[in-house]
């Protein structure tokens, strides 16, 4: 009895590929690497192989006094630079037992909004763009252009905003500047029905997200994932109703805390253009509270040294991608003793691990985009 064996040439072995996705890959927001290994067109195993972008941010805190970290602070999520500016002059004002006068308060409210919604803008834009669909990204900057310079106005930056302050903000807003920012939330909310027409109801955008990159609540919580990427997988949870901070507070019949169940691709587009939607709103209940306010200070008068008293705080923000937190230690002195910075984008990468194997390497840029994270946010 004789065997013969045609035509399977490499094939008689099973070999796994390796492939490396970047780090210079256009899909990857940034310097970030996927290290994949293969069986076929199936992803067995993933690893995010990040820190190409590390600038030792948490060291350099400890050579700047409380006044110049926050030109660090608002620089590793760079379309979230007001809110990371946020987390730290909190921190310093807890530590000081400091009360932040109530103007400074609500107008601290609505420049994070504000720069929620530029942050939403900038992925509702660029994950149809990643999917071959290069037309809502037009559309989100232009949107984005409109509140762009309303933000530019009151701070005199564009991304780098440097407004927030130990005890306040900079300085107090432009004269007719509530108007016109009024107006641009208008003209913004007007066109958003753009994307529920153009990116929802796109039929290969649904059959290119739906059902792919699940992500389960059980997950979520083993990474630390949060924002809404978590609230997309039924995490129903977000600092600004759960841990009022600001002036959240007295905003609860507005604020709406978006969520969905699937824990899909389309689940988190949804649950980031909703909240898109409730961040306009709170802008505008913001606006209508600093238009009632007596005039008064914007900020409070400082030492010309600051310096924090001996102890530790920690203090956490709902930024627009997820939970961000800084544990500040100190010593007494004028610098911080240590400052730990925990950044939603660190975490939620992470869960790429879980989340990749078993998909199709075609389904691998879609996933990858759905979980709207900032490079500079990783590596900080």
């Amino acid at each position: 009895m004789t065997e013969t064996t045609v035509g399977i040439g490499g094939a008689a072995e099973g070999t796994d590929m390796v492939l490396n996705i970047g780090p210079q890959h256009p899909s990857t927001h940034g310097v970030l690497r996927l290290r994949l290994v293969l069986e076929g067109e199936r992803i067995s195993h993933a690893e995010p192989v990040i820190g190409y972008m590390h600038r030792g941010a948490e060291k350099l805190f400890e050579a700047r006094d409380y006044r110049q970290i926050i030109m660090l602070a608002n620089r590793h999520d760079w379309l979230s630079a007001f809110c990371n500016e946020l987390g730290v002059v909190i921190a310093v004002e807890r530590m000081l037992g400091m009360e932040v006068p109530e103007r400074a308060v609500w107008t601290r409210t609505l420049l994070a909004e504000l720069n929620r919604v530029l942050n939403h803008l900038m992925f509702l834009g660029s994950y149809p763009l990643e999917l071959g669909g290069i037309t809502p990204v037009f559309h989100a900057f232009r949107e984005r252009e409109e509140l762009q310079n309303a933000m530019e106005e009151v701070s005199g930056g564009r991304m780098h905003y440097m407004f927030n302050r130990v005890g306040g903000l900079k300085e107090d807003l432009p004269n007719g500047w509530l108007g016109r920012a009024r107006q641009a939330i208008a003209d913004v909310r007007s066109r958003m029905d753009v994307f529920d027409r153009l990116v929802l109801g796109n039929e290969i955008f649904r059959g290119r997200t739906r059902g792919v990159g699940h992500l389960t609540p059980q997950t979520v919580h083993a990474y630390g994932v949060s924002g809404p990427i978590a609230r997309a997988s039924g995490v129903d949870f977000d600092l600004r109703r759960d841990e009022p901070y600001l002036a959240y507070g007295e905003l609860a019949d507005t604020l709406k805390v978006v969520t969905r169940t699937e824990g899909d691709c389309l689940a988190r587009f949804e649950c980031l253009l909703e909240q898109t939607h409730n961040s306009l709103d709170l802008a505008d209940a913001c606006l209508d509270r600093i238009a009632e306010l007596p005039p008064g200070p914007i900020n409070q008068r400082l030492p010309k040294v600051l310096k924090a008293p001996e102890g530790h705080t920690y203090a956490w923000t709902e930024n627009p991608l997820g939970i961000n937190g800084y544990y500040l230690v100190s010593k007494g002195e004028k610098t911080p003793y240590r400052l730990k910075l925990r950044s939603a984008s660190y975490n939620n990468i992470q869960a790429l691990t879980e989340l990749l194997p078993g998909t199709l390497v075609a389904d691998m840029v879609a996933i990858l985009g759905s979980m709207f994270f900032v490079v500079g946010d990783i590596d900080k």
